[in-house]
């Protein structure tokens, strides 16, 4: 195995599904989550060799299109590989696949090394800048992760939420994909049983730690069909703290 490069099997548990029985969208992130931080250890940048220097990594951006969603009982490979930088960027990718070898999903991430204490963004030194030798890999997406545009003013809000233990990563913040739970959760449930999501794409902006108390605001965005821009907000000071744009599509049709 290139060490440039990591697959990892995932087989689908049945507490890893949505209520139609296929692999939810906020475990998908986990399972890259999961591969990126493994990747990044194998590497020399793992959580515990950053802060040696007294820096982390930050998830910044993340961008995915699913082709095909994977289902209860299935397993599934993903494979991740960094891809160099872009200004203060570290950029990573990922590509999930089918036993049979179809590509079901790709995604590609963008990440900050922050200081621990001036929480200062840290410039990527030269090896992580080298690995843009891996970029021309066939099936990647065509862009980056980009800046989002938030919810709508006009848009409505769903229920008022607590940060929870259950919530937080080892760093006392809340976990990356919780912000998509969160705003899985505030759809009906008749649309997500009879709509699926092919896209997703997502900006962190700040922090949120125990029992933040939070508001979630939605709109859909115009001239789209189901596509929804979503702010995640601090109630306390108003801050944003994350935007999710997702594309739905209705289940009987196919998105080419």
């Amino acid at each position: 195995m290139d060490l440039l490069a990591l697959e990892k099997e995932y087989p689908i548990h049945v507490y890893e599904t949505g209520p139609d029985g296929k692999l939810s969208l906020y475990s998908l992130f986990d399972f890259f989550q999961d591969i990126a931080s493994d990747h990044a250890v194998k590497l020399g940048y793992g959580r515990d060799d950053l802060l040696r220097y007294n820096n982390f990594w930050v998830l910044s951006r993340i961008y995915a299109e699913i082709d095909q969603w994977p289902e209860w009982g299935n397993t599934i490979t993903v494979k991740t590989w960094p891809r160099g930088t872009e200004k203060l960027f570290a950029l990573r990718d990922f590509e999930v696949w089918s036993p049979d070898g179809k590509i079901l999903a790709r995604a590609t991430s963008s990440w900050l090394i922050i200081d621990m204490t001036s929480r200062r963004i840290q410039r990527p030194d030269d090896t992580l800048s080298s690995y843009r030798s891996f970029i021309n890999r066939a099936g990647t997406l065509p862009r980056n992760a980009m800046k989002l545009e938030p919810a709508s003013p006009d848009g409505h809000s769903a229920r008022e939420l607590n940060v929870r233990i259950s919530d937080l990563d080892v760093n006392l913040h809340t976990n990356n994909v919780r912000y998509l739970k969160w705003v899985t959760d505030s759809y009906d449930l008749d649309f997500v049983m009879k709509n699926t999501p092919y896209s997703a794409e997502i900006n962190y902006l700040a922090e949120s730690r125990f029992n933040d108390n939070i508001r979630i605001r939605i709109s859909e965005e115009k001239g789209t069909e189901k596509t929804f821009n979503h702010s995640i907000f601090r109630i306390s000071d108003e801050t944003e703290l994350c935007r999710i744009r997702i594309k739905w599509k209705n289940n009987h049709i196919k998105q080419s």
